[in-house]
């Protein structure tokens, strides 16, 4: 027992005065206020009925919580003179409305340095990597301005070995006496978007890459705490603008009379991919309707998809739900005229978009690279009405073979790479 009295004492002795509170982390504390009352931000924008429904009330803080990860991951992970291509947004990170087909991987680089880019091309139809600057302010506008759109570079298009290894510089001017695959990045040039569109899923393979700075040296040293708290602090900043970016889009669609209608979606100052022509409008399906959507196919397009989005402008679940359809998944009918449902309730045919239990939400869609651009009318109609409105030739599909073909689905996209 005296052993034990003894040790405690000791313990006693060398242990902190009960009132002594650990040292603050004033950085942590600025980033965690920074960001208390965001959601509640995010709401003010939307209509007093949203801003009462506990659903979208819930949906908001998911979506403040998307922003808060990709962009915490993009913090943690830029590094100009260390760059890697990571997960910028995906049916994860759902913000801004990520495409159902599309792999987003973004490259932190320091204006006016020299990159070069390695890796197998794959067989993917498109594969880009485009610049962005700085965002600057938009006069009269809530969105960003991210300058003029500029031309991507078309991994595509780069010379490879046997093995589809490719190889190229990036820079503001062609190294002297270089001779390879090269490409000029504009001076003020910071990140570097790329974008891998999957078409046919399950069938193609993905390009890989790897990206280093070649006029800095290849390690690097510690952190400091200097480097680390900037990070932090400049964080809520970044979601603040990220989060509510998007998340009134769809009110402002339905303010501008475009509801189950379509009109062109310009994202000339927004970072779109040059050469894809975008189109959108709000949907608006009560129980026991459905909308078909009709357009006639450019005679030459190198991509085209539809997808559909919820009120906040996340992307609907495709992962899990038959919410998206592309080139591959969605044939036009014998007139060249593609035919392509929305509604709750399966309709039983190929050309279908679920809307996944959201009854209003947006539809968007795009032609990349097409010899039109053509913007689909809508028509609304009763559920029971489809099949008598759509071809005689129209296919039909069973429960069961739509069981089969969402699993499909979901394996074929899971077995891609996410991260």
């Amino acid at each position: 027992m005296r052993a034990w009295a003894i040790l405690a004492g000791v313990a006693a002795a060398l242990a902190p005065p009960a009132s002594a509170e650990p040292p603050r982390v004033p950085s942590w504390d600025a980033f965690v206020d920074g960001l208390r009352d965001l959601p509640t931000r995010m709401l003010a924008r939307l209509s007093p009925a949203e801003q009462a429904d506990p659903q979208i009330r819930a949906e908001v803080a998911r979506l403040a919580l998307e922003a808060l990860v990709s962009s915490g991951i993009d913090a943690l992970a830029s590094d100009g003179d260390h760059p890697a291509f990571i997960a910028q947004i995906n049916q994860v990170l759902n913000v801004g409305q990520p495409n159902a087909d599309t792999s987003y991987r973004s490259a932190r680089i320091t204006p006016g340095g020299t990159y070069r880019i390695r890796g197998r091309k794959g067989s993917l139809r498109m594969v880009r990597i485009s610049q962005s600057a700085p965002i600057k302010p938009s006069a009269g506008s809530r969105l960003p301005n991210l300058g003029p759109q500029r031309p991507s570079f078309d991994v595509n298009a780069l010379h490879a070995d046997g093995k589809g290894r490719f190889d190229v510089i990036l820079s503001t001017a062609r190294p002297v006496g270089y001779a390879g695959d090269w490409w000029r990045l504009a001076p003020d040039t910071d990140r570097l978007l790329l974008r891998m569109v999957s078409s046919d899923w399950g069938k193609e393979a993905e390009p890989s890459f790897s990206i280093e700075r070649l006029d800095a040296p290849a390690n690097r040293s510690r952190p400091s705490a200097a480097s680390i708290d900037q990070r932090l602090r400049a964080l809520p900043a970044t979601i603040d603008f990220i989060a509510p970016l998007f998340v009134d889009h769809v009110d402002r669609l339905r303010a501008e009379g475009y509801v189950n209608r379509l009109k062109v979606f310009d994202t000339a100052q927004l970072g779109g991919l040059l050469g894809q022509f975008y189109y959108e409008g709000a949907y608006d399906l009560p129980d026991g309707e459905a909308l078909i959507v009709e357009a006639k196919v450019p005679a030459r397009c190198l991509y085209r998809s539809l997808i559909l989005a919820n009120a906040l402008y996340e992307t609907t679940d495709w992962y899990n739900n038959h919410s998206s359809l592309n080139d591959s998944q969605a044939r036009p009918d014998a007139d060249g005229v593609l035919r392509i449902v929305v509604s709750a309730r399966d309709p039983g045919v190929p050309n279908w978009l679920d809307t996944a239990g959201y009854p209003q939400g947006v539809i968007q869609g795009r032609w990349a690279e097409c010899d039109t651009q053509p913007v689909p009318s809508i028509r609304k109609v009763a559920f029971a009405d489809i099949r008598r409105l759509l071809p005689a030739a129209t296919p039909t599909i069973t429960p069961a073979a739509r069981e089969t073909l969402v699993r499909d689905r979901r394996a074929a996209l899971q077995q891609r790479s996410l991260w």
